[in-house]
């Protein structure tokens, strides 16, 4: 006997299942996850908007270190005190005892300039120093030759550590250092989202270490040497080049892992907030810090591109000159983001989950 048809029992055999229409299906494909990600991307991006206009539409000289000398102690004091009450404080003049003085403390990077008086003439002479960054130098001739022109004198510029033929404008140090930067943050980020790269587990966090380790050397030296003998673009050490190179990477690499250790897939995103929103405008780059809004001049020299632009401009100009901060700086965010992924890796001990940003949940890994 044949029974009835069970209209509701579904559609038979191979017949494709019905939908609940084409908003149903972007609930379906859209996870309130994906979409939360989707809202982080689009806050950094205008993120890194903002920071950008922010730090370099309106450069303005605040304060620049500038030698002041003269035959007499007297005529000294007076110009220094004349520079120093110019409207805006474009400059920091201080006194010193003569030329040799004023172009060791250039070299040493006390100053970016220096004024030589002299008093039984009309025309004094500018000291910059070019390799500093071509916008400091062109600042530092604007104000002291409107400054002195205001007093009926000239000044004729001599730029004592020139930026090399292939530099433009004295910026390949701080692209460089922005090649390293990348490359530190994306080699960690690929290390922590590969195929069984799971986040919780020490001993894979050593081996990321040092994987990261191994790829800093390398960077470090093919970026100097692209720099150096390749393009002809930044004189200095070699081998100076190579061990800061492998710091900046090793440093912004460490930071991702830790990033990645604290907040999994989204800590990615946060290391390039810290290093690219937030560390590249103010680097020092484009614009060198006195040239920089006071936010952005106060927070370069702490973060890695700032600290690996100043110390890459000391090796390539300066032979390494107060180069000393700038390795510090860099080798404590290296210490600090290998201990906290390390601590990371231990606190999350026996709880291994997918790898970071696959999308499976934890209990997918298990199975």
């Amino acid at each position: 006997m044949n029974r009835p048809t069970d209209t509701a029992a579904g559609p038979p055999n191979g017949a494709p299942a019905p939908t609940g229409g084409f908003l149903a299906e972007v609930k379906d494909a859209v996870t309130t996850r994906a979409a939360l990600l989707v809202l982080g991307v689009l806050a950094l991006q205008l993120a890194f908007i903002t920071s950008y206009i922010g730090a370099f539409h309106h450069p303005e000289p605040s304060e620049i270190p500038l030698a002041v000398t003269t035959p007499v102690d007297r005529l000294t004091e007076q110009s220094v005190r004349q520079l120093g009450t110019l409207p805006g404080k474009p400059l920091d003049p201080r006194a010193v005892k003569d030329e040799a003085t004023a172009l060791r403390q250039i070299k040493n990077r006390d100053v970016d300039g220096a004024l030589i008086v002299d008093p039984a003439g009309k025309t004094d002479r500018l000291l910059v120093a070019g390799g500093a960054g071509a916008s400091l130098s062109q600042a530092l001739e604007e104000v002291v030759g409107l400054a002195e022109k205001a007093q009926g004198r000239a000044v004729q510029v001599t730029d004592v550590a020139p930026a090399a033929a292939g530099d433009g404008r004295g910026l390949s140090s701080f692209y460089l250092v922005v090649g390293w930067c990348v490359g530190g943050y994306l080699c960690a980020a690929i290390l922590a989202i590969s195929a069984g790269a799971r986040p919780a587990n020490s001993a894979r966090a050593v081996i990321r270490l040092g994987a990261l380790l191994l790829y800093a050397v390398a960077a470090g030296l093919l970026g100097a040497v692209i720099a150096g003998p390749v393009l002809d673009a930044l004189p200095g050490s070699i081998p100076a080049l190579w061990g800061l190179g492998t710091l900046v990477v090793f440093a912004v690499g460490a930071i991702t892992l830790a990033f990645q250790g604290l907040a999994g897939v989204i800590g990615i995103g946060l290391a390039i907030l810290l290093v690219v929103v937030f560390g590249n405008p103010s680097a020092g780059g484009a614009y060198p810090y006195p040239l920089l809004p006071p936010f952005w001049r106060a927070i370069g020299p702490a973060l890695p591109p700032g600290a690996g632009t100043y110390a890459a401009r000391s090796i390539a100009y300066f032979k390494g000159n107060d180069t000393a901060p700038s390795m510090l700086i860099l080798a404590a965010w290296a210490v600090l983001g290998s201990a906290v992924t390390l601590a990371c890796a231990v606190f999350h001990k026996g709880r291994p989950g997918p790898a970071v940003g696959s999308g499976l949940p934890d209990e997918e890994a298990t199975r």
